[in-house]
């Protein structure tokens, strides 16, 4: 009863989400006032999407707030205090995969991918390359914070990696790409996923959350950007073989 009153009190969130949402409104409406002078039908849809979208938000993130991050706390912990490197790898790599499958911005970049490319570029192949790179990335992070190794030793590698794919893969995969980078770090990675490695740094022995448990999301942005502009080398090398 007291978990459902507290999902309840959307309170803070409705405000978060408002000011979010408030300005971009306004926005519009003064350009609709001085400028488009859009049909009333038109614009009555655009407002009941914008409610539709607010209240999807407020519910959305109060869900992440009131069971991902105490979720992710909590398994953390528990995986922390077993603390092997060969269990924690492909629970990293499945955890990586199933956030990164169900975070909505991904879901909304393949499709945007797929219209824009006219169907040449599948969504659902970007979905699954984007999680798919995220997993492995996550596998590697349990890796990290098992044995205390820096994040550059990731980071700098990776970027490199990047910069001389950028140089190989297609232009159109490159935009892809980096835009991938940032759809993934949605609301289920930086909650859910986060959560859970500071809950592992905090339980192991010598680890300290903040030097070990951070830096997540920065490997988390990389491995998109080398996973779909490897996907363009691909395909771009099936093409010329046909």
């Amino acid at each position: 009863m007291s978990l459902l009153l507290e999902f309840l009190d959307v309170r803070q969130t409705a405000w978060g989400v408002l000011q979010s949402l408030g300005p971009i409104l306004l926005f519009f409406l003064a350009l609709q006032a001085l400028r488009f002078r859009l049909p009333r039908e038109y614009l009555l849809g655009i407002i009941k999407g914008v409610v539709l979208t607010f209240a999807g938000l407020v519910l959305f993130l109060q869900g992440v707030q009131v069971g991902f991050l105490p979720a992710g706390e909590s398994l953390g912990r528990s995986l922390g205090q077993i603390g092997s490197l060969w269990l924690l790898m492909p629970v990293g790599f499945c955890l990586g995969f199933a956030a990164t499958i169900a975070e909505p911005s991904v879901r909304v970049l393949g499709y945007e991918v797929e219209k824009a490319s006219l169907g040449r570029i599948k969504g659902r192949v970007i979905v699954l390359t984007l999680s798919l790179g995220v997993a492995t990335l996550m596998a590697l992070a349990m890796l990290r914070v098992t044995q205390g190794i820096s994040i550059l030793y990731f980071l700098v590698p990776g970027y490199l990696a990047a910069i001389v794919l950028m140089c190989c893969a297609p232009p159109a995969f490159v935009g892809i790409a980096f835009d991938s980078g940032a759809a993934s770090t949605g609301p289920m990675t930086a909650t859910f996923v986060m959560s859970l490695m500071l809950g592992i740094a905090a339980q192991m022995e010598g680890r300290d959350p903040i030097r070990d448990g951070f830096g997540l999301i920065a490997m988390v942005t990389m491995a998109p950007i080398i996973a779909i502009m490897c996907l363009g080398c691909i395909q771009a090398f099936i093409g010329r073989e046909r």
